[in-house]
């Protein structure tokens, strides 16, 4: 390798561990966001249930577009989640490949097999962990659209009953 192309290669290396770091983030934040998800399901099913939007509500007596702006707020770290994680995950791929290919034309087998454990079990876990993002923003996104459509329901009903 040219100097320059040497360069890039290590620039590019340097990535590596803060990439995987958010690799396992993201995937720690998915499952608490799962668990979270879960107790609210749970909690759903009683019909004392009441959602922390309509309490928003109660408490601020937010418009219509504060609430949005509010629901956009609670769904914006799943989203991040679920659109970055596939991303992170190619690129804690594709930076040990490299060295990969270079052990492969060294024929040192055992070298390649350790770079790419990591590749593929970087992508795993964030495929994994953009999925269960994704399942629950959209889950989550219902829930609160729902919510929102029912309160100014509820808010249009009782400004036509004042009226």
């Amino acid at each position: 390798m040219n100097g320059f192309e040497s360069a890039l290669y290590h620039l590019a290396h340097v990535f590596l561990v803060p990439v995987l770091v958010l690799v396992v983030l993201a995937l720690v934040y998915s499952f608490i966001a799962l668990g979270a998800f879960a107790v609210e399901a749970w909690q759903r099913r009683g019909h004392g249930y009441r959602s922390a939007l309509a309490a928003h509500h109660a408490a601020t007596g937010a418009s219509s577009a504060e609430m949005e702006l509010w629901v956009m707020r609670q769904l914006e770290w799943l989203r991040i989640t679920a659109r970055s994680a596939p991303m992170l995950g190619l690129v804690a791929t594709m930076i040990p490949m490299g060295p990969a290919l270079m052990a492969l034309t060294r024929n040192e087998a055992a070298s390649v097999g350790e770079h790419l454990v990591v590749a593929f079990s970087s992508v795993i876990l964030a495929l994994v962990s953009a999925s269960i993002a994704f399942l629950v923003l959209t889950v989550r996104r219902r829930w609160l659209l729902q919510e929102l459509v029912a309160i100014e329901r509820a808010q249009s009903v009782q400004d036509g009953a004042v009226a």
